[in-house]
Parts: structure tokens; sequence; C-alpha cells
């Protein structure tokens, strides 16, 4: 295994932030960590990355403990934090070359790896990282992080901030990176990029509430989802939520998604808005869950929808 923790624990003074997490990740799997800000995401990463100590628990990266063995660990992997870390007034490729000697390797002995992500960013090496597009700079920070060839790579919401063709490519190209047999720890508050992890973890307040592939996450949801729409319907959530057989009824973009404990009975339904006034134009259907509908069922007794990125 890659990474591997048991009952990996820490707090903040009251705060439990990561509360004994259990991982098990295997060589070149792209294991994504989902939940909304605060879920305690970044503080296991930071763990993981010898950052910070746990506070209970075990946890091995690329087979080395992150308390005694840390020095080597840090030689292992390769990190993205959640905010953009290089030197801005340095060029591209005066910060590839500061990381390479950091870690004791040549640019040119180890270009083959990162030879696809930087050769876009060749152009414009002389620039200053500071005066690159949200994209250009996750592209150099992801270089940099590459160059002394880890076993694991570690990125806290790399993408967040970037335009949508950005995003796009950043993950084509993690997705490369992990056939070369690079593991690839990553948290995201996107959705739609829990669907091009292998595995993801739907982390709450400090604990981890499922481990699955996304479409095992989709074939484990109970229940029947429907999308609801009309001109109102903001206003009439609490009349939504009040229908019999209501397990929860939260705003989902444009829509409201409806969790229901059995099918919903056209005739009765439509009486029921009837009688509650709610706009005649609106419409509805059943449609099939998503990760984020799945993590969302899960929180029992949560009326709300949990802080994700759009």
């Amino acid at each position: 295994m890659s990474i591997q923790t048991e009952g990996l624990l820490k707090r903040y003074g009251q705060l439990t932030a990561v509360n004994e997490v259990n991982l098990d990740i295997p060589q070149g799997e792209i294991f994504g960590l989902i939940g909304p800000d605060g879920a305690g995401k970044s503080s296991l990463i930071r763990m993981l990355t010898t950052l910070i100590k746990p506070d209970g628990g075990k946890a091995k990266v690329a087979g080395l403990d992150v308390e005694t063995d840390f020095i080597l660990i840090r030689k292992s992997i390769g990190y993205m934090p959640d905010v953009f870390a290089l030197y801005e007034d340095l060029s591209i490729a005066e910060n590839l070359h500061f990381f390479a000697k950091v870690f004791g390797v040549s640019v040119e002995k180890n270009y083959e790896l990162i030879r696809e992500i930087y050769d876009t960013l060749k152009p414009f090496e002389n620039r200053r990282a500071g005066k690159l597009s949200g994209g250009m700079k996750q592209k150099l920070a992801l270089s940099c992080a590459l160059i002394h060839q880890p076993e694991v790579l570690f990125l806290d919401e790399p993408t967040t901030g970037v335009d949508v063709v950005s995003r796009k490519e950043f993950w084509d190209i993690l997705g490369r990176i992990s056939q070369r047999g690079v593991t690839i720890f990553v948290s995201t508050p996107y959705m739609d990029e829990a669907a091009r992890c292998h595995r993801v973890g739907l982390m709450q307040q400090g604990n981890i509430m499922a481990i699955n592939t996304p479409q095992g996450l989709k074939d484990t949801f109970e229940g029947w989802l429907y999308t609801f729409r009309s001109p109102d319907m903001y206003s009439r959530l609490e009349e939504l939520r009040a229908y019999p057989d209501m397990e929860k009824a939260v705003l989902f973009g444009d829509s409201v998604h409806l969790f229901m404990k059995k099918p919903l009975d056209p005739k009765n339904f439509e009486q029921y808005l009837n009688q509650k006034g709610i706009s005649p134009q609106h419409q509805w259907e059943e449609i099939s869950p998503s990760v984020e509908d799945c993590f969302i069922a899960m929180q029992k007794g949560t009326k709300e929808t949990p802080a994700f990125a759009k």
C-alpha cells in the first residue's frame, strides 16, 4: 500500500478535525477526498505529508512512518498545497530549477516525467510566476512537485479558482501520471472531479463516511431521487420537506433535489402541491444520483446542502 492509516486523529483544542481515519490506498491509484470546507481534508493531508503531527493513530506513506521517517517521506512525495506556494518573483524556469536543487536532482535527467506539462509552459519560461494565469500556475506547481519523481503526489484542492477548460486539462494530466505508477491523493470540493478518481472518500466533520468507487457510491444509494423546479421553489422548501415520506429537500443549483423513502405518487404529489399553493408552473422527474447526492443522503438529519463548489 502507498498510503495506510489506522485510527489517525487530529485535534485543535476541543475541535476534532480528523476523527480516527482508516485508509488503505494502493500504488497508482487516484484517491479523491471529497467534502465541503471544514470537513478536515487539509488537516488529513498535512499529517500525511508530515507538516503536522497526529494526536493519535498511525500512518505510513510509501512504507514509511509519518512520525519517525518524516525526512525520508519528504524526499518520496510531491505536494501541492491549497494556495500557490511558489516564488512569484522568480520566472517559470527559475522556480523549476530551484525546486530541483532543493531535492538534489537534475532538471535535465528528470525532465521526462514532466515533459508533457512543462512543454506547454516553455514558451513563457522567462515570465515571472506571479504574472501567470491560474491554469498556468497550477501546471508550474505540478511540475515543481514532480521534478524529483515522487512515489506519492498529494494535491490539496489543486483546481480551486481555475477555469473549467484548465481543470479538465489538469485532470487529464493526472490520469496519465497515475498510469506511470504514481499514487495521487487529491482533495477537491468539485463533485465533477470525483468521477475521475479511481476511488473517493466522503469526508464530513472529520469523519470518513464512505469509501468506494464513484459508481459504487451511486449503486449503494437507497431510496428514490427526484429533481423539482418551479418559480417559487426557493420560498417553498419547507412545504416540500413536509411532504409524507420526504427525507430531504435540498437546493441543488437551479433545482431542488427530493430524497424520498418511497416512489412519488404523481396524483398525490400534484394534489399536495396544489393544496399548498405552489406554482402550477412546476416540473419534476426521477433522476439518477450523483456523488454529491450520495454524500447528502448520508448526512442523517441534515436538511441543508454542504458548501460544495459548483
